[in-house]
């Protein structure tokens, strides 16, 4: 069997700029899987790459064997891949219903979007009690589970998880974090990039870390916790 995600030397450019050079990552399904790396390593370009927002020039990425590296994002989505970008890009004058349904746009019965609907109130029930609410009025820690919602409205296989933390106070990462691995117990598989490298780490089960776009380490989350040079450059150890 195939890893539900598979990423074969994956170069990816940003005009001249070498932004991922031969990547290989691979998820099996269930897994919580974090990419670990400083502001600019790819962490980013990664998840981009996976779900077509930008194109690889070379390698091979592929979705349960199949290759998808040159679909497009609409495709690559309704093949069960939800992204959460960083920055949450939210639609801001959308309200938190509307935000929703737009996450479900392949769905065409009204009585299975309501039913997804509901689910998402049972993960965060602060989107119930914001329903009609603009999602540009909405709290961070509001906007970060809304943009979690709306990409689990599609049901994905794997999520695509950017930063969920950024911006938010202690005390709402740790919600997030209680979420994230909600979601994975109810059987999706995460691929997570978190600039809090000793909290992903602590909810993934392996890691790869990525510096200037090369892979230079992989292994167990635990084995990386304890690595030297990850504890001094990504945890804050001395």
């Amino acid at each position: 069997m195939p890893p539900l995600l598979e990423l074969q030397n994956v170069h990816t450019f940003y005009g001249h700029i070498h932004a991922l050079k031969g990547v290989n990552i691979y998820v099996e399904e269930g897994e919580i899987v974090t990419l670990v790396g400083s502001n600019g390593a790819g962490k980013s370009t990664s998840l981009r790459s996976i779900s077509g927002m930008v194109r690889s020039k070379q390698g091979s990425i592929r979705l349960d064997g199949q290759d998808i590296t040159s679909m497009k994002p609409h495709e690559i989505t309704a093949l069960g891949v939800g992204h959460v970008p960083e920055g949450r890009r939210i639609f801001p004058l959308l309200t938190v219903q509307e935000n929703l349904e737009i996450g479900a746009w392949n769905v065409t019965s009204r009585a299975e979007i309501n039913r997804r609907m509901e689910e998402m109130f049972q993960l965060f029930p602060r989107l119930r009690e914001r329903f009609q609410q603009k999602g540009g009025t909405l709290s961070g820690g509001e906007q970060q589970m809304l943009a979690i919602a709306r990409a689990l409205m599609a049901e994905p296989r794997i999520l695509l998880l950017d930063e969920p933390s950024m911006g938010l106070a202690p005390v709402l990462v740790e919600g997030i974090f209680e979420i994230v691995k909600r979601i994975n117990a109810q059987g999706t598989t995460i691929l997570l990039v978190e600039q809090n490298a000793l909290m992903a780490l602590e909810v993934a089960r392996r890691g790869y870390v990525l510096q200037s776009g090369s892979l230079v380490l992989q292994d167990t989350s635990a084995n990386l916790m304890n690595n030297e040079m990850v504890k001094r450059v990504y945890l804050g150890e001395n």
